[in-house]
């Protein structure tokens, strides 16, 4: 009788995990309409990362990074090397300890490395550590197409042979060992110049990598591997100059702060007319943003880790954006300025000018009653007209924070969905808005039914 009980337990059991899997639906539901006050603590920046713990395969002992974001992106990466054979331990929720020296295959072609762009980082890290790689190509946010030729160069360059299996799968590998060499990129990749970077770091003889990007996280990537031995100079300028060494040790090594998300929660205060103060920053990578918002007439104070975003005095102006690559506009701010736009009065423009297909969430704004026009790159933006609460998504990771910003612009409720894109590169987004006054929650609809999460 009881083992009967026991096996109909199961039964039932496994049906309703079954019908939440099917029914079940994440959403954030923002109540908008009062400005933001108070202080939110930056976490360290997704885009370094999701580099940087690929970047432990090369080593040849155990590592410990802080200030790792607490996000899906992350967990997702970990879980990758874990298959691979490393040993990934959370110390706390901003560190790990990571421990390659088991990883006995060259081969990531499982379907968690499909499920994330970033995985395309194994590829140097493995053809660098061990001369070949087999990685599933990445998935992750679809704004455009994300080409993996200039990757392909540089590794070519550096002696490897590279093919495409079955349209889905990379596999680089070089018989006689990686030799530094001088490559030309063709366009700035961010991308393509971290994956060579990391390839070269354990190549013969010297690699110069020249019209480079300069991102802040491809400083932090570079630092990161110097301070495991690595000899690279010259990161954050277009020249960088990698001096492959044969052996690199183990670190306690800190990521920087994220400058996308301390970008975003400006957007945020100015859009709700608040005052924020943004903690745990480098001001410096953040210059091209403020400098849009001074020019708007928020006022921005400065601290040695810190900034102070004022925006109550309330006459904003108008202002006109284009992305470019780094020390320029960032294409990762663009759709939150964008939402922030529309707040502000006037007519404003954006250029987006690094992706061809990063205005996929207009359509969810203009749901929302924003007056905005696409225009190949440009989007025009006819700021200041009243806004109503719509159901809306995330159509990618960025597009999803826009959209809680013009949540919080609306005054009512507005119901976002697809919010798996949001956590992948927001730590704790629910918890840290409301730090700062905003009305939001995480709920899971199952039916009719709704319950906040936590709750």
């Amino acid at each position: 009788m009881f083992f009967r009980f026991i096996y109909t337990y199961i039964i039932i059991e496994n049906v309703r995990q079954y019908c939440i899997g099917v029914y079940l639906v994440e959403k954030f539901v923002v109540t908008g309409g009062k400005p933001l006050f108070g202080n939110v603590n930056i976490s360290g920046a997704k885009n370094a990362a999701v580099a940087i713990i690929p970047a432990v395969i090369l080593c040849d002992e155990p590592c410990q990074i802080e200030n790792i974001p607490n996000i899906s992106d992350v967990t997702l990466i970990s879980k990758i090397l874990q298959q691979m054979g490393a040993t990934v331990r959370r110390i706390n929720k901003s560190s790990l300890y990571i421990d390659p020296t088991q990883i006995k295959t060259c081969s990531a072609v499982t379907d968690l490395v499909r499920g994330m762009r970033a995985s395309y980082y194994l590829l140097g890290a493995l053809l660098g550590k061990c001369g070949k790689a087999k990685v599933a190509l990445p998935g992750g946010c679809n704004f455009g197409v994300r080409p993996i030729d200039q990757h392909l160069k540089g590794f070519e360059a550096l002696g490897a042979e590279t093919r495409l299996v079955d349209g889905a799968i990379i596999e680089a590998e070089c018989t006689k060992g990686l030799v530094g060499t001088h490559i030309y990129l063709d366009v700035v990749s961010v991308g393509a110049t971290m994956n060579i970077m990391l390839a070269a770091s354990r190549a013969s003889g010297q690699t110069i990598i020249e019209n480079a990007a300069r991102e802040p996280h491809i400083v932090d990537l570079a630092n990161f591997l110097n301070s495991m031995g690595a000899d690279i100079r010259g990161a954050g300028t277009d020249v960088i100059k990698i001096r492959g060494v044969s052996y690199l040790h183990g670190v306690s090594y800190s990521i920087i702060p994220d400058q996308i998300e301390a970008g975003t929660y400006m957007c945020a205060a100015v859009a709700t007319r608040g005052c924020v103060t943004i903690n745990n920053i480098t001001p410096k990578h953040l210059e091209s943003i403020t400098a849009k918002f001074r020019e708007m007439g928020v006022n921005i104070t400065e601290y040695d880790e810190a900034i102070k975003v004022d925006a109550t005095s309330g006459n904003l102006k108008r202002c006109n954006i284009k992305t470019m690559p780094h020390p320029g506009f960032p294409t990762d701010c663009q759709p939150q300025f964008t939402a922030m736009l529309m707040s502000v009065p006037g007519t404003s423009i954006v250029n987006e000018n690094v992706w061809d297909n990063r205005y996929q969430y207009i359509s969810e704004l203009v749901r929302m009653g924003a007056h905005i026009s696409v225009e190949g790159r440009l989007a025009i933006i006819e700021g200041g007209t009243p806004l109503t609460a719509a159901p809306v998504k995330a159509t990618d990771l960025r597009a999803g924070a826009a959209m809680i910003i013009a949540a919080l612009e609306i005054n009512g409720t507005t119901e976002i969905s697809s919010i798996q894109y949001i956590e992948r590169g927001y730590e704790d987004v629910v918890e840290k808005f409301r730090g700062i006054g905003a009305d939001i929650k995480k709920v899971y609809f199952t039916g009719d039914n709704e319950q906040e999460l936590g709750a």
